[in-house]
């Protein structure tokens, strides 16, 4: 592009009034954030707008869970409200490079409902996570989300960790083999 024509474009949004919004990667943490505080909102219908018709999420720490549409994806939140229903989260860290913005999150909630085969334990957890997401025309288009279930299982007493008694019996019966 020539240099008079530059000149005339950033002449004309100037005398004009126009905006330009020309850094997609700032325009994308936008978009994630406004998500993310929607949902602390519990504001749906803004979650909904935010989100593709065909989302796609993806996570190892959730094998089972199938999202591939926009309603896939608002029935896993209210699964998620479900069981923990004070649920929030809060952005520790948000980068973007182009369509993709990584963000570091903690999730807090304490279990009122059963969670798959644990039932309802009523104890808080605080849960860091990472996600990557993918914008495409203004909407969340691809996430991709993981946490460590064992922390989460822990803090929830699901999955309490080994007493130090516990520890010293079990190498000592392996000891005694």
């Amino acid at each position: 592009m020539s240099r008079y024509l530059v000149l005339c474009l950033a002449l004309s949004f100037a005398l004009f009034g126009i905006s330009c919004s020309c850094d997609l990667a700032e325009d994308n943490k936008v978009i994630v954030s406004t998500m993310i505080e929607a949902m602390n909102a519990r504001d749906f219908e803004k979650v909904e707008e935010l989100i593709a018709d065909d989302v796609q999420r993806h996570s190892s720490a959730t094998p089972g869970v199938i999202v591939e549409n926009r309603d896939q994806f608002m029935a896993f939140l209210h699964q998620d409200l479900s069981i923990c229903p004070d649920a929030s989260q809060e952005i520790n860290l948000i980068l973007a490079e182009g369509d993709r913005v990584a963000v570091h999150v903690t999730y807090r909630g304490t279990q009122t409902g059963p969670m798959g085969p644990f039932p309802a334990s009523g104890r808080s957890m605080e849960l860091p996570f990472i996600g990557i997401l993918r914008v495409q025309d203004g909407k969340i288009a691809e996430i991709w989300v993981e946490w460590d279930n064992l922390h989460a299982l822990s803090q929830l007493g699901h999955f309490p960790p080994a007493s130090p008694d516990e520890k010293e019996d079990s190498s000592e019966s392996s000891e005694n083999a």
